[in-house]
């Protein structure tokens, strides 16, 4: 099976955007996470249905809307620009971005998961001895989570693999810039005697899914035998 160049820049590209998302949403996923399994606050509904909002959205709309707001015309796109000098839309990494946004709720959900089944005792204890909340969060809360802290990252790299409507209708499909292996995809769809190249393609993110899927179900049941044996 022989790859074009197109080809193998599609599938290095794809991979660097999905890589750079899952560490970018990371962070920000294991503080949502930690709100909504640790903290009763006004507004908790309301996080939560917007942190899974990409979900139920067609991601066109999703799209339109990182379009309209980071773009160079945007608000805070044109913000950027004029003050950072940073431009998203149309580049690798508005990609990055619009595969970040649709990843970041699965990644949330994960962790969110793993930290219900921490016993809160064991936090409570380490707080009787002393231990600030920072620090029970900390040497407690994460260490305990970490299977799904990794399975979220996990499957927020093969959601943002495999992302395609927020991400061609924010930056489209420029090859060697923004044409990602799904976008590549569709490309070959859409032109005579691209079978082939749809075949390769296909191919390569069902192996790649397929991998992270796998490593996803190990980290799952790393959880369930913590959980039993807690």
């Amino acid at each position: 099976m022989s790859f074009t160049d197109g080809e193998v820049t599609a599938i290095l590209l794809s991979l660097r955007i999905a890589l750079v998302a899952a560490l970018v949403s990371l962070p920000f996923a294991i503080w949502v996470a930690f709100l909504l399994a640790r903290r009763d606050f006004w507004g908790r509904a309301v996080l939560n249905g917007l942190v899974h909002l990409p979900l139920v959205l067609p991601p066109v709309v999703t799209g339109y809307l990182l379009l309209t707001t980071f773009g160079r015309r945007g608000a805070i796109g044109s913000a950027l620009e004029s003050c950072c000098g940073i431009v998203l839309s149309f580049r690798w990494t508005g990609a990055v971005l619009a595969a970040a946004i649709m990843a970041f709720p699965l990644i949330v959900r994960a962790i969110r998961l793993s930290m219900e089944a921490v016993d809160p005792k064991i936090e409570a204890a380490a707080s009787t001895l002393g231990a600030s909340p920072l620090m029970v969060f900390v040497t407690v809360t994460l260490p305990l989570s970490l299977p799904g802290i990794l399975a979220g990252a996990i499957l927020g790299f093969a959601k943002a693999l495999g992302e395609f409507g927020a991400t061609i209708t924010f930056v489209s499909n420029i090859p060697g810039e923004t044409q990602t292996i799904a976008s590549a995809i569709y490309g070959y769809t859409q032109t005579p005697g691209g079978e082939a190249g749809t075949w390769r393609l296909m191919i390569v993110s069902i192996i790649i899914a397929m991998i992270a899927l796998l490593l996803s179900e190990l980290c799952a049941r790393r959880i369930s035998r913590r959980g039993l044996d807690l």
